[in-house]
């Protein structure tokens, strides 16, 4: 083998790996517009209120969403809310997805149930649940929640039971803008 092709050989294997973990990470795509996410229960950064909390002591309802107008050829929004500082790395607590175009807000504990009355889906989250379940860290365990919310170019028509995984797949290529708010909470 000549070092020219060493080095071709190299390069390849460098680039499709490089491909592949990008691929795999969950990070969006540079230079989108951001759609501001907003909740009336609980601010940028701040504390998520008990009633949105799975623990014992709590509701488990999921919060109120709000956002502004996306791009005019938004045709679906998706939600997904995951704890990257759960023990066993990032936990999902929410999967929603095909949230019609004209939506600019979540209503407060939305049921769990796969089709919404507005069509939208709710995927299974890592509890092995359809819906939201909220936060429950370990006692005196301080967790970030985050919501992220995606505009879409399409609707994902994925069928009822998809996971995070499947919804970010689906997604590729069509995200035309990214919302995100970060919650904490602590029992």
């Amino acid at each position: 083998m000549t070092v020219r092709s060493a080095l071709q050989v190299t390069l390849l294997f460098t680039l499709t790996a490089a491909q592949l973990a990008c691929k795999r990470s969950n990070t969006i795509p540079a230079g989108l517009p951001n759609l501001e996410l907003r909740s009336s229960n609980f601010t940028e950064g701040g504390t998520i209120p008990n009633q949105f909390a799975s623990c014992k002591e709590a509701e488990n309802d999921s919060p109120e969403l709000s956002w502004q107008s996306p791009a005019a050829n938004t045709k679906s929004f998706a939600v997904i809310v995951t704890d990257p500082d759960a023990p066993i790395g990032n936990f999902v607590h929410w999967v929603l997805y095909d949230l019609p175009p004209d939506m600019r807000e979540l209503p407060p504990a939305i049921r769990k149930q796969e089709i919404l009355p507005n069509g939208s889906i709710q995927g299974l989250n890592d509890f092995g649940e359809v819906g939201y379940d909220g936060p429950c860290p370990p006692t005196h365990a301080s967790h970030r929640y985050i919501f992220d919310l995606y505009a879409l170019d399409t609707k994902l028509n994925l069928p009822t039971g998809s996971i995070k995984r499947q919804v970010l797949d689906a997604m590729n290529n069509h995200i035309l803008a990214h919302g995100q708010l970060t919650g904490h909470y602590q029992r």
